[in-house]
């Protein structure tokens, strides 16, 4: 394995859906009321965060000047910070045009809720369910450069750094195991919200935009920023493996993966 390039990257991390499976009484609700039908985890790889920061720093401030935009509802919300299920369409077509033009890598790891899987892997424990992406999300991720700077947004159901710190550790501990190699890279884990960094919206936005396929069957979204994805697992979409590993050799398209049904 080749030396880590000096220098520092950032991750920006977010999630869609839930890794709710069960009802207080123990009834399973995926895809129903109060339930997802699948749990994402994301991420942007940003070089240069400032940059990103100052474009959708400026980007907030055009749309709240906007007088063709006044009077809209949501506007109070996009005040605090940009969030693609939240902000009206005219926003979100703006904000998508800003994140077609930045310099940032994305991926995914999509996780259909699976009972079988979650009772037989899992333990029915919603916390190793969880961490699990994250494992998978960095496990070959973490050795590139000298210095990696992780950022979770506080949106998520983890609140506390402790278990992100203990399941970033175990993803660099799958990566070293498979490669029979020692990472001599740093890491720095924070807990923020898009108001503490805006370079949380964005990853929040990408995120709407794989969720949206995978729950609507829509991509034209994705279209937009799809040369910004690097990879997409669809981790339990069985049927299609080894296929379900998207990347630029693999384009993603919903046409390709199962109904969510056959997860």
């Amino acid at each position: 394995m080749k030396q880590p390039t000096k220098g520092s990257t950032w991750f920006f991390v977010d999630e869609s859906g839930d890794p709710t499976f069960y009802d207080k009484q123990g009834n399973l609700i995926v895809g129903g009321g109060g339930s997802s039908s699948l749990l994402l985890l994301g991420f942007v790889e940003i070089r240069r965060p400032n940059k990103v920061r100052s474009a959708v720093l400026d980007l907030q401030q055009q749309v709240l000047t906007d007088p063709l935009l006044q009077g809209i509802p949501s506007l109070a919300k996009t005040a605090k910070s940009f969030h693609a299920k939240d902000d009206s369409p005219e926003v979100r077509y703006q904000m998508y045009k800003l994140i077609s033009t930045l310099d940032i890598r994305a991926q995914f790891v999509v996780a259909r809720k699976n009972e079988k899987v979650f009772r037989n892997k899992f333990k029915h424990d919603e916390n190793l369910f969880y961490d699990h992406l994250i494992e998978t999300l960095f496990q070959d991720m973490l050795h590139r450069y000298t210095d990696n700077h992780i950022c979770f947004s506080k949106r998520g159901p983890r609140q506390s750094k402790t278990p992100l710190v203990a399941a970033v550790q175990r993803s660099i501990e799958r990566f070293e195991t498979k490669w029979e190699t020692t990472i001599l890279t740093d890491h720095t884990i924070y807990s923020k919200t898009p108001q503490d960094d805006p370079c949380l919206s964005v990853v929040d936005y990408m995120n709407w935009t794989v969720y949206r396929a995978f729950t609507r069957q829509e991509m034209r979204f994705y279209r937009c920023v799809e040369d910004k994805v690097s990879l997409l697992i669809d981790l339990y979409d069985n049927a299609n493996y080894p296929k379900n590993w998207y990347s630029r050799r693999n384009p993603f398209d919903i046409e390709k993966a199962s109904p969510l049904s056959a997860g």
